[in-house]
């Protein structure tokens, strides 16, 4: 895919040039991206928490932002150890964090699940926690999560703009800490999840109660699942309004004990990095597509990605040896009404093949898009324009639906078309999902690629292996 392959993976040419598939020609490939990044802050934090080692295997490293949540980790007291080729070995603080009295500042860049999950973190801390990040990380909302850890007893100040990072965090006396929290509609699935995550450790547990849809559901399901199969005690009403996460029961001692014990965790590969591959072969035509080691009952919502490119005329089959789904490439792509609330993730990947549609396509469930590493509904406007195609936001007032629309006769995949070089807004998503526009188009460059580092330092790499040599 790029006409160069750096034997660093993370030194790319800026601007990085890509190379289409050859009309006519197709791949059949199998692809194992990095482990996910969800589930691997979700682990790392737990494991922190804990009083021993746990262990976890396929996580994703060498990513900024695990690197982000690591580092904070070994901050607050937490002994982190790699231990090739993939296992992280973790020692865990027994649920306080071990922080000097003039408390401590974690930088988290923009690294936005590690900042919302160590802000509900702070809870457990004997002293102050500052939590701040770059530009972009200051302007992402953290005020709801703020909200809900003042009404359980910490006392919050704001070091810049009210509601966003910086904040510091002054914990409560252990005794004080509340046990019930309510949220509306939230911007973020991660402040549900990062009370969550904190529930097993707090002296009466917690109780969260949802007024409101939550938002990105499978996310809060994601954190639920990893709750109970660690061993705490997860209730929650049919509808997901009322959640309740209690320690785990103490079979030695026949009592409750704080947290959960250590684990051992086989992480998941990333399901949101697997969606770039499952469409470049919806892309291209006859080309075909396996994720390696992707369970068939995986805790991300991302995985059901496959589903929407069939419905787009994708085939999907199992593979001869029954590890995974494969993709397969249509002739023409259908256009697609699609509700993208479980993955927000995978929307802008949508947009792209959307893209190539025969007709205009709706997707709903992208008001979350707003608040990423970049507003990318803006910045999808404006960097499929640069093909001819057209994005409307807004749609009939709804804040959440945005329509994708092809221009006239297609996107010009001719060999003399004129280069564009996207823009990626520091966002790896936007990177990783525009490329696709090089698979079939000639002459795109990809603006500050090393972006891609953030969740997938090997992308460029891995994308190449498509192309024919």
């Amino acid at each position: 895919m790029s006409e160069t392959s750096a034997s660093n993976p993370h030194d790319f040419p800026d601007p990085l040039p890509l190379r289409p598939i050859p009309e006519g020609e197709k791949f059949d490939a199998s692809i194992r991206p990095p482990g996910s990044k969800s589930l691997t802050n979700r682990a790392l934090l737990l494991a922190a928490l804990a009083d021993g080692e746990s262990i976890l295997r396929g996580a994703l490293i060498g990513a900024d932002d695990t690197l982000r949540m690591t580092e904070a980790l070994r901050t607050l007291g937490a002994d982190i150890r790699l231990v090739l080729p993939d296992a992280v070995h973790v020692r865990g603080v027994g649920g306080c964090w071990r922080v000097p009295p003039e408390g401590v500042t974690l930088n988290m860049n923009n690294a936005g699940t590690a900042t919302r999950f160590l802000a509900a973190a702070a809870l457990l801390s004997p002293a102050p926690i500052t939590i701040d990040g770059n530009e972009r990380m200051r302007e992402r909302p953290i005020g709801e999560l703020a909200e809900a850890l003042h009404a359980l007893g910490a006392g919050i100040r704001w070091l810049g703009v009210k509601g966003c990072p910086p904040l510091r965090i002054e914990p409560p006396a252990p005794d004080e800490i509340g046990d019930d929290v309510s949220f509306g509609r939230t911007q973020s699935s991660q402040f549900i999840s990062a009370m969550l995550l904190v529930g097993p450790w707090l002296p009466g547990g917690l109780t969260i109660r949802l007024t409101a849809e939550p938002t990105s559901r499978s996310y809060v399901q994601m954190s639920l699942e990893m709750l109970a199969r660690l061993g705490a005690a997860v209730r929650t009403s049919a509808d997901l309004r009322v959640l309740r996460v209690t320690p785990q029961w103490s079979s030695a001692t026949s009592d409750k004990s704080r947290g959960v014990e250590p684990f051992e965790i086989e992480i998941e590969p990333d399901a949101s990095s697997a969606t770039y591959f499952w469409a470049a072969a919806a892309l291209c035509p006859h080309s075909r597509i396996r994720i390696v080691g992707l369970p068939e009952e995986s805790m991300q919502g991302d995985s059901d990605f496959p589903e929407l490119l069939a419905r787009m005329g994708a085939r999907l089959t199992n593979a001869p040896d029954g590890s995974g789904i494969v993709v397969q490439g249509p002739t023409r792509l259908r256009p697609i009404l699609a509700d993208m609330s479980n993955m927000p993730d995978a929307a802008v990947t949508l947009a792209v093949v959307a893209a190539f549609a025969d007709g205009t396509s709706v997707i709903r469930g992208v008001r979350t898009l707003r608040v990423k590493e970049t507003d990318r509904i803006a910045a999808l406007r404006t960097e499929l324009a640069k093909v001819g195609v057209s994005l409307t936001s807004d749609v009939h007032a709804d804040p959440d639906t945005m329509t994708i629309t092809p221009p006239v006769g297609g996107i010009d995949c001719s060999a003399g078309v004129e280069r564009v070089a996207f823009d990626t807004y520091r966002d790896h998503r936007m990177a990783m999902a525009l490329a696709l526009f090089g698979l079939r188009r000639p002459n795109v460059w990809i603006n500050d690629p090393s972006c891609v580092n953030k969740t997938f330092p090997t992308y460029w790499q891995q994308l190449a292996t498509l192309s024919p040599a």
